[in-house]
């Protein structure tokens, strides 16, 4: 069994080298990503796919640099910030925390905060 951090950090890799269906191997099938108004940003591998097939095609600076991490058993808090985001109406650069909840070796759900 993978610890959750180990799952955490291979999503970063994925999304900083923009490898779109490592990143989604990453999620549950079913697994949830949350923006900080609580709305859902993606639900399942045909959403996350979607929002972040978009993002990876049009940012090809895209850098995710992790300052600091929080681990509670299941539970990874991420202090991230990204570099190289390249979508209309959004910042270029984002300071955000990040609550990962993985189980069986997978984020179950994604809440950002920042």
């Amino acid at each position: 069994m993978t610890v959750p951090r180990e799952i955490i950090d291979r999503q970063v890799a994925a999304y900083n080298h923009r490898d779109l269906e490592e990143f989604v191997a990453c999620y549950a099938l079913d697994a949830k990503v949350v923006q900080p108004d609580g709305s859902l940003l993606a639900s399942g591998h045909d959403e996350i796919r979607a929002r972040y097939g978009e993002l990876f095609d049009l940012s090809p600076d895209l850098r995710a640099e992790i300052r600091n991490r929080i681990e509670v058993g299941s539970v990874v808090i991420d202090e991230e910030y990204v570099t190289g985001f390249l979508l209309p109406g959004m910042p270029t650069e984002i300071h955000a925390a990040v609550v990962y909840r993985v189980a069986n070796d997978l984020i179950q759900d994604a809440h950002l905060f920042g």
